[in-house]
């Protein structure tokens, strides 16, 4: 496996791999790998002849109250799990690499960057999208990989891509999940063993929608009151939000009988989570 920190060295290898003909997978990532991260890559392996990853705690998605000093990183570990899964070539750039003194250039999607997570993170979305525009200039995969947890960011950045005509495949790939239900997330390493327990309940809360959902439900404002009633047992738990909204333009849904995304986030302790599902249209 290739590591590079550099915009040219990291171009100069993803080019070669394409004049050779290779399909090019990217999987970005901030590090903190877990199996949630190694799923993707797989998926990538599997679609892919060439994968390159990325790791890059990008500042300029966190606000000023964030986590950004504290966010987990562990470089040695992480290289050497993708070396393992059969990664080629790891981006990993500094900060500086990736704004040059004086930058001031942001990729927005209007009308979207402030929906979810964007409401309660002012210019999170606008940092995501600009690093991952960036990024898929640098790299020109063919194809790149993300998670469903992370559902907004994945409606955003569909867009993005459609908007600015990117060649490249967006992939989604399932939440992976502790055996007890709870989304894996880099952030699960901040809670303690109290909080962990804690943090279940947003995974109760969307299985109360699910089941109400497969029982004939078809109400958001019913599924929405069952997934709330759930955090009634966990008051220590604040809610953020707990929404039904289009899952590609994540503007809210009355009605759900043509499929809705289930979207919740929450704060335990101090550790901002968020999960989701995915209800099925057509009934």
């Amino acid at each position: 496996m290739k590591i590079l920190a550099n915009v040219a060295e990291m171009r100069a290898a993803c080019l070669a791999a394409r004049l050779d003909r290779k399909r090019l997978g990217l999987v970005p990532t901030m590090g903190a790998l877990h199996e949630g991260h190694l799923s993707l890559v797989r998926a990538a392996k599997a679609q892919c002849d060439v994968v390159a990853a990325s790791i890059f705690v990008n500042p300029t998605q966190f606000g000023p109250k964030e986590d950004l000093a504290t966010y987990p990183r562990n470089f040695e570990r992480d290289s050497e799990l993708l070396e393992q899964e059969g990664v080629e070539l790891l981006f990993a750039p500094s900060a500086e690499e990736m704004y040059p003194r004086g930058a001031v250039t942001w990729v927005t999607v209007e009308g979207m960057s402030d929906k979810l997570c964007g409401r309660s993170r002012p210019g999170h979305f606008r940092g995501v999208t600009t690093v991952v525009a960036k990024l898929f200039h640098i790299v020109e995969p063919d194809a790149a990989f993300f998670g469903q947890k992370d559902a907004a960011q994945l409606a955003i950045i569909r867009h993005m891509v459609r908007d600015l005509d990117f060649t490249v495949e967006i992939v989604s790939c399932p939440i992976v999940r502790e055996a007890d239900g709870l989304a894996m997330s880099s952030r699960n390493s901040y809670l303690d063993p109290r909080q962990r327990q804690q943090a279940l309940v947003l995974y109760r809360s969307l299985t109360a929608v699910k089941n109400l959902f497969n029982q004939g439900e078809r109400q958001a404002e019913k599924l929405v009151a069952a997934g709330k009633q759930a955090f009634t047992q966990e008051p220590s738990v604040r809610l953020d939000y707990f929404v039904v909204v289009n899952p590609a333009t994540l503007d809210p849904v009355d009605d759900v009988s043509k499929g809705g995304l289930v979207a919740v986030a929450a704060i335990v302790g101090r550790t901002r989570l968020i999960d989701n599902v995915l209800l099925p249209g057509g009934g």
